[in-house]
């Protein structure tokens, strides 16, 4: 497949709002709107586009506590990585869980309500997977950039 500028400024738009109809998008564009649904189309089905989602807005669900937890895990076997891995999977209040190098070696972006339900959530349920030999937490006091839109420049 061939991924052009074009494909890329639609992209850019689409991460934007993907709400826009094929209309406004071909007007943008400057393309006729068959030409950008079979664009789309073919975004989606190389893969490019992976799924549509709604961004919720976290304060009006009262889930604004936002913390990045480090984990670091007692061994580094295969099956206590897997296990580890596919408990924290299934923990709601983890939005991201990321694999890192360094000292330690999982960051979580957990979201709750606030410092009670993040503390019942640690105590409850992270710290119950085995094999974490310890964590380290930090707390979000201002959220100065928030993106989902991946540049192409």
């Amino acid at each position: 497949m061939i991924f052009d500028s074009i494909d890329k400024k639609l992209l850019e738009l689409l991460q934007t709002d993907s709400k826009q109809t094929n209309k406004e998008l071909a007007n943008k564009l400057n393309l006729s709107v068959t030409a950008v649904y079979e664009r789309i189309k073919k975004l989606e089905k190389e893969g490019f586009i992976s799924k549509y989602v709604a961004l919720v807005n976290k304060h009006q669900v009262n889930k604004a506590f936002v913390a990045f937890c480090h984990i670091k895990l007692e061994k580094h076997a295969q099956d206590v990585v897997i296990k580890f891995e596919n408990e924290v999977a299934k923990l709601n209040e983890v939005l991201e869980c990321h694999h890192i190098s360094g000292e330690y070696d999982y960051l979580l972006k957990v979201m709750v309500e606030d410092m009670t339900a993040f503390r019942e959530f640690m105590v409850t349920k992270l710290t119950s997977i085995s094999h974490i030999g310890s964590t380290h937490s930090m707390f979000v006091i201002n959220e100065v950039k928030y993106s989902t839109v991946i540049n192409f420049e």
